[in-house]
């Protein structure tokens, strides 16, 4: 997936704003797709230019003219194109695993503690999607059943998540327990 077909599929919803489109990212799908906002604008400036958005400029007193976006018939036939294509390849860039692979110099102790703080933080993500609600998505239209699958899907990694950290804290307890040297004195 590239930046362009996330921004095209939240123009297909509605007409947005550069500022909406940030916001649309940072409360729907920056659990699965991350984009600041300078990398939103690059994308919108190449999207006009390639001919799948327009741009209507809305002028406003005391303030920046606004600019709003729309798809266009080249962006729906491109988004459709993209949505029917073969899957790419999911790429994972992990700063956690990356760390835990490394991270054996720290010892148990220094490990316990990269883990913990891992730990704290699934659960707040968990907590977090837990929190937001489609309704009953089973009744709705199909729109909101596909973001409650999302969402399904980002609750249970998350869960997925949580618990392999509280496995490998286990497994690096045990391994300290294993390897304590006994302190107890022979009579």
């Amino acid at each position: 997936m590239r930046l362009r077909h996330a921004i095209l599929g939240l123009l297909s919803r509605e007409p947005q704003s550069g500022y909406d489109l940030n916001r649309a990212f940072n409360s729907s799908i920056v659990y699965f797709w991350y984009a600041d906002q300078s990398q939103i604008y690059r994308t919108l400036d190449r999207l006009e230019a390639d001919g799948a958005i327009s741009t209507q400029v809305i002028p406003q007193s005391g303030r920046p003219d606004r600019r709003v976006h729309s798809l266009t018939e080249s962006g729906r036939a491109e988004l459709d194109a993209w949505l029917m294509s073969p899957l790419e390849p999911a790429t994972v860039k992990d700063p956690l695993l990356a760390r835990v692979f490394f991270a054996a110099r720290l010892g148990h102790e220094g490990l316990d503690e990269l883990l913990s703080k891992a730990e704290e933080r699934f659960r707040q993500e968990t907590e977090a999607l837990e929190a937001i609600d489609f309704g009953d998505a089973d009744v709705g239209d199909l729109d909101t059943a596909m973001k409650a699958a999302v969402l399904r899907y980002g609750i249970d990694g998350t869960k997925a998540q949580l618990e392999w950290v509280r496995q490998t804290r286990r497994a690096i307890a045990a391994d300290a327990a294993r390897t304590r040297p006994n302190t107890t004195e022979k009579d």
